[in-house]
């Protein structure tokens, strides 16, 4: 090494002396992030088999390559989970997660039927919201919101599992590949579909029903951060929307607030700027500065009052 790399290299170890906070050393392993990227990929294979797959799965040798696949991630994941439960628990050592971690996994891989039953309503609804839409493999191959919604439906297992940061891992890798931001946390029914999808962000605590569909640049976020006598911001507090089921929500709208529901059958026009609950079959458009909510029966106003104090 010349003398100017060793002075680069002086420079920047004297950098992790100095600067902390981002360093991490003399202490136990993260999940690895690449692993989990990995993971991601197999439980799409697992999810739709034949769809992200370079050759073909033959009928006679499907229970066996399943088999294969579920080894492998068993073996790959406990691993991992045991990585990220000494974090949650402040200790070292995997022996003492490996126990934790099968059994963890075990009870994620079980729920993969349930989740290939939702996964095929949303992509019914696609398939049902999208006059462009040819076929089911259009959609399973093209789509980016099927796979970042197959993703962020496996993540929801984990994360209601307690299992620590790779849920949100997952879900960041989902959003990295298609715009779509959706927290592992956020709650999601039925016939879910994101036309188009770039933009759309759905917080933590949401809980959205059946049938909802979401056009790009969506925003389903937080009215505000409570913080707690030292300043700090209290985590845990439900902060983001419920939308109720058969919800369409147009481009570029933004819907805030822990206390905010978007009643049963509702659109919200593109561009509003709500922070208010709204009754079922509400028809919500901006107009300049103002909200116009009409009853979709009826034609009639409704009397909602949009605070817009943050």
């Amino acid at each position: 090494m010349d003398c100017i790399q060793r002075t680069i290299s002086d420079n920047l170890v004297k950098s992790y002396q100095e600067t902390g906070g981002i360093n991490r050393m003399e202490c136990s392993n993260l999940p690895s992030k690449r692993t989990i990227v990995a993971t991601c990929d197999r439980l799409l294979q697992l999810l739709f088999p034949g769809y992200h797959d370079a050759e073909p799965i033959p009928a006679d040798e499907l229970e066996m390559i399943t088999g294969e696949r579920i080894g492998d991630l068993v073996q790959t994941l406990e691993i991992e989970v045991a990585k990220t439960l000494r974090l949650r628990d402040d200790t070292s050592g995997n022996g003492i997660h490996a126990a934790e971690a099968y059994k963890l996994i075990c009870k994620f891989l079980s729920g993969l039927p349930e989740i290939r039953e939702l996964l095929r309503t949303d992509v019914e609804a696609a398939y049902e919201g999208d006059p462009a839409a040819k076929n089911f493999d259009e959609i399973i191959l093209a789509y980016p919101c099927i796979e970042a919604i197959a993703i962020q439906r496996c993540a929801k297992q984990l994360y209601d599992q307690d299992v620590p940061l790779i849920p949100r891992i997952m879900t960041e890798y989902a959003h990295s590949l298609t715009g779509i931001d959706i927290h592992p946390g956020a709650a999601i029914g039925s016939h879910f579909f994101i036309d188009h999808g770039t933009g759309v962000v759905i917080g933590e605590t949401c809980v959205i029903g059946n049938h909802v569909k979401l056009y790009h640049g969506v925003t389903l976020g937080a009215r505000n951060f409570p913080k707690d006598e030292n300043g700090r911001v209290v985590k845990g507090n439900k902060r983001h929307p419920n939308v109720e089921d058969g919800v369409v929500v147009y481009p570029n709208a933004t819907v805030l607030g822990g206390e905010t529901t978007l009643g049963a059958k509702s659109t919200i026009g593109a561009g509003v700027f709500l922070m208010k609950s709204i009754p079922e079959n509400s028809f919500v458009t901006a107009v300049g500065d103002e909200l116009r909510i009409l009853d979709k029966k009826t034609g009639e106003p409704f009397a909602v009052e949009n605070s817009f104090d943050i």
